[in-house]
């Protein structure tokens, strides 16, 4: 089973990943947790810090690139083994965040990023067996930021407008995929508790 949690910095989506993966433990199965674009793969991890926390500034194309690099490698040697194990991978964001940030947020054309990820993925990333977006209010999304202390990545130092279009893209990419959308406002447990329920 293939089940990805997804939504905008601030929703709590790597916290219910985590929670999930132990709820499947706790029965016994074999479960990885991927945080894309990083893993447990030196290749991911320097690409995560390529785009996310080195200040290259890439031009978006280039973002879009290097993201879906990122996702073969871990599709390739992390996920796809466990799943050939009928075990389950849990995956905090995949290409729905490309779309947001690069897309509804950068300007790339998103007919081409779902072209490419069509391209040079598998069917079954493409299609995961759930998908879930948490969503919750802009304001929301900024207290949660401050709690955490200064933003240190790419995009979550961009500009409030910037902000603003990936938190307006989660409902309009959860409708065109026919994705869950988990109001993400409540408490940790009230949150798990929604994803339970539909899976």
């Amino acid at each position: 089973m293939y089940i990805v949690i997804e939504g905008q910095d601030g929703t709590g989506k790597s916290t219910q990943a985590e929670l999930l993966k132990k709820y499947y433990e706790d029965q016994g199965k074999e479960v990885v947790m991927l945080e894309e674009p990083d893993g447990d793969l030196p290749q991911a991890h320097d690409l995560h810090d390529m785009i996310l926390t080195r200040g290259y500034n890439f031009e978006p194309l280039s973002n879009v690139l290097l993201f879906t690099v990122a996702r073969i490698e871990l599709w390739k040697k992390i996920a796809e083994p466990v799943l050939k194990r009928n075990g389950i991978v849990i995956s905090a964001r995949n290409y729905w965040s490309t779309l947001a940030y690069q897309g509804y947020g950068e300007g790339v054309s998103r007919s081409k990023i779902i072209r490419l990820t069509k391209e040079l993925l598998p069917e079954k990333y493409f299609n995961p067996d759930y998908g879930f977006i948490l969503t919750v209010s802009d304001a929301v999304r900024l207290a949660r930021q401050k709690n955490r202390g200064k933003a240190t990545e790419t995009f979550e130092r961009k500009a409030d407008e910037f902000q603003q279009k990936v938190n307006s893209a989660y409902p309009k990419i959860a409708k065109e995929f026919g994705l869950t959308i988990v109001d993400a406002s409540g408490t940790i447990e009230e949150i798990f508790d929604l994803i339970l329920a539909k899976l």
